[in-house]
């Protein structure tokens, strides 16, 4: 029987594709197998020695401590693309808000209340304060086109957008979902100098800290409009008030708003909203699940952050060896050649790397012991070994 601990509330549809039968979930378990996770802070928890997985029903993983699951052995898994339609939808609604003024004028109306039978009199007087532009026509800067941004721009070339896109590390599956209006960028400083509107979705590490900065908005058209749906961290506050006040930029809609940014002119602060719709929470929660599921019954490793992705299908063996280990050399030869002094013999296997850290697939027939499990994992260099039957 797995256990499996849930330190959020998880959507139910998720969680029922947990056979009862081999599965126990609950929110509390000294020491569970697997745990599924929204946006709990993990930093400060201990783990048990039978901890084997935890999974992200998202995309960010900041708060989970990456560097001590993979020190463990602990996989982590996220969900990426289980949310991009929900985040894509509020990313097309922040460009409405940027093209026209409906934040300021529903705040405006909500502001003569008290007026009576004046309000449809000021209404038609004011409303000329609260005109915009149309999106037709403009040209959209996508920076990053995972699934996210690739459906972004899509659906921009859609509304009779002009879309460029830009990203160094896009995928074969990713280009592949990209309409072939979108055009490539040369490079991002170029992109930033043709484009009315950008739309960040990039992951937020050390070389994508504050990459939108004084020196960025230098290169931009006067009066751009800024949406960022990926981490707050992208964008420079300081540097952003002050293209605000200078009309370099004309609006920012975020979703990690902070206090700095709280009632400056230009701001759009959403409260973190992108991923919060019933069907992106069911469909993050089931893909955790499946993952976890197919890792703890089969060692595939599918979405995950830390460790390789590795998969092997089950054919032949009598029981299926999984280790984590050291991306050292000659950890394979030290593996095998152990198996081999123990007349245990390989069927079938597979490595891969990640990093500083590889996994191991092994389907094997012959006497499994324990004491072969133990002089595995006292192998320098092996991290955890686990055995399937």
């Amino acid at each position: 029987m797995y256990k499996i601990q849930t330190l959020n509330k998880i959507s139910p549809v998720g969680l029922e594709r947990f056979p009862h039968e081999d599965y126990e979930v609950a929110s509390e378990f000294s020491d569970p197998d697997a745990i599924v996770v929204r946006s709990f802070k993990m930093h400060d928890m201990d783990f048990g020695t039978n901890l084997k997985a935890i999974a992200r029903a998202g995309a960010g993983v900041n708060n989970i401590p990456l560097d001590r699951c993979s020190k463990e052995g602990i996989v982590v898994f996220n969900t990426p693309g289980a949310n991009a339609n929900a985040v894509k939808e509020i990313v097309l609604a922040s460009m409405f808000l940027a093209a026209r003024d409906i934040y300021g004028g529903i705040s405006w109306v909500q502001s003569i209340a008290d007026k009576g039978d004046e309000v449809p009199s000021l209404v038609e007087k004011e409303k000329s304060n609260f005109a915009g532009s149309e999106i037709k026509g403009k040209t959209l800067g996508v920076i990053g086109l995972g699934a996210i941004g690739a459906m972004v721009a899509n659906d921009a070339i859609a509304l009779g957008m002009d879309v460029i896109g830009y990203d160094p590390y896009i995928s074969v599956d990713a280009a592949w979902e990209l309409s072939s209006k979108v055009q490539k960028a040369t490079g991002l400083e170029t992109m930033l100098s043709q484009v009315d509107y950008i739309t960040i979705h990039v992951p937020l590490m050390e070389q994508t800290k504050n990459m939108l900065n004084s020196e960025k908005f230098a290169m931009m058209k006067d009066g751009v409009k800024i949406i960022n749906f990926a981490r707050g961290g992208l964008v420079n506050n300081d540097d952003l008030k002050s293209a605000l006040t200078s009309g370099k930029v004309s609006c920012y809609v975020t979703d990690f708003p902070d206090a700095s940014l709280l009632g400056e002119k230009g701001i759009i602060p959403i409260p973190h909203l992108g991923a919060s719709t019933k069907e992106s929470e069911e469909n993050c929660a089931v893909m955790a699940v499946e993952q976890v599921k197919e890792y703890l019954e089969s060692g595939n490793i599918k979405n995950s952050v830390n460790f390789p992705n590795c998969v092997l299908p089950r054919v032949v063996g009598d029981k299926r060896l999984l280790i984590a280990n050291e991306n050292i050399p000659n950890m394979i030869s030290e593996i095998t050649s152990l198996l081999a002094q123990n007349s245990i013999n390989i069927g079938d296997m597979i490595n891969k790397s990640r990093g500083d850290l590889a996994y191991n697939i092994i389907d094997v027939t012959g006497d499994l012991s324990q004491d072969v499990i133990d002089a595995l994992q006292n192998v320098k260099g092996i991290i955890s070994v686990r055995v399937i039957d």
